[in-house]
């Protein structure tokens, strides 16, 4: 962040004036007659920004775009990343470019990819070098409170599933859970986007139905946090698909307690959506009672005379089902956190 210093001017006895450095208006490609937006936040900060400015702003929206040549020397991986990459930090159009060309099975897999993990992003162009792809979603279009309703709802529809796959011994159910956990990531990916793009457009924060600017960090721990859920979710149904004969008495345990994290869920999800403060206090002090259940699940399994494979696959089972209590509590925590104003944004 590049800083100057201006002194306010007074004229005509009744206006307050102040000069804009040069370069800053070259760069931003400011003229005379332009408007300006004027901004407030809190009781200390006053944002200028031009009217067409911003991710998302006005008519004249900027479309950011980006060259990146792929790596010989690295895998396929590496080089996926560091696409995830460019597609976080808020690029609409992104030109990748190989030396040597993009053989058929190369292409094929970058275009599964983008399809499977970058919401709103499409191949639009490609020749033997180059593969470019555009975004053509807007942030108001979908915003990141309907990206977390739609995690939600994925998320208690894979639990729900995967305790149904231990219940019913269905392998099909179980892997068709693990393949759902790829729209959690899918969705985990555009929230991050959409967070980082408040950065750069502080109105973003209110067209995207986060409030203010500084809830960005709170949502980007509690998307973590689902999108670890979702993971959790996936190892459960995947401990059923590798060990299918767990005893009677052990599913009934594990879909009690399942049940229990599902409801947990369900709440803080609801305390986050209405930002209510007592709610996610409630649902802090059921995941303890959830935690006090596993733990005694530990002991009774450890105890059993039963397969020591079979116990193992269980405790995992159960330890994913804990993990996820304690994201829940997290996520409750973060809810309350932004509850409180700070000092800043008191009424003024």
């Amino acid at each position: 962040m590049r800083r100057e210093k201006r002194r306010i001017q007074l004229t005509g006895g009744s206006t307050y004036i102040i000069s804009l450095p040069i370069k800053w208006v070259k760069e931003l490609g400011i003229k005379k007659g332009d408007e300006m937006l004027l901004l407030r936040y809190g009781r200390n900060t006053l944002l200028l920004m031009p009217e067409r400015g911003g991710v998302e702003g006005g008519d004249e929206r900027i479309m950011r775009r980006v060259e990146f040549k792929l790596s010989d020397r690295e895998g396929f991986e590496e080089n996926l990343r560091y696409l995830i990459a460019l597609y976080l930090v808020g690029y609409d159009e992104i030109k990748l470019l190989a030396e040597h060309g993009f053989n058929a099975e190369e292409r094929k897999r970058i275009k599964e990819e983008v399809r499977k993990r970058l919401i709103g992003m499409e191949v639009v162009g490609e020749s033997s070098t180059e593969i470019q792809l555009q975004s053509f979603l807007k942030y108001e279009d979908f915003t990141l409170c309907d990206a977390i309703k739609r995690m939600r709802d994925i998320v208690l529809a894979m639990l729900e599933d995967a305790l149904s796959a231990i219940e019913n011994h269905d392998i099909n159910l179980a892997k068709d859970v693990m393949e759902r956990d790829n729209e959690i990531d899918r969705f985990y990916l555009l929230i991050v986007r959409q967070l980082k793009a408040i950065m750069s457009d502080y109105e973003l924060s209110q067209k995207i139905g986060i409030g203010s600017p500084r809830n960005s960090l709170g949502y980007r721990i509690i998307v973590k946090s689902i999108e670890r859920i979702g993971d959790h979710i996936e190892n459960i149904a995947f401990q059923s698909i590798i060990n299918e004969i767990i005893p009677e008495e052990r599913i009934s345990m594990i879909r009690d307690i399942g049940d229990h994290v599902k409801k947990v869920f369900a709440d803080v999800m609801e305390s986050l959506s209405e930002m209510d403060m007592k709610r996610s206090n409630s649902v802090i002090k059921e995941t303890d009672e959830i935690v006090k259940h596993v733990e005694e699940a530990y002991e009774s399994v450890l105890t059993d005379k039963g397969d020591m494979t079979v116990k193992i696959h269980v405790l995992s089972i159960l330890e994913s089902l804990a993990r996820i209590s304690k994201y829940c509590a997290d996520i409750a925590e973060v809810t309350i956190n932004m509850c409180i104003k700070s000092a800043e944004e008191e009424e003024f």
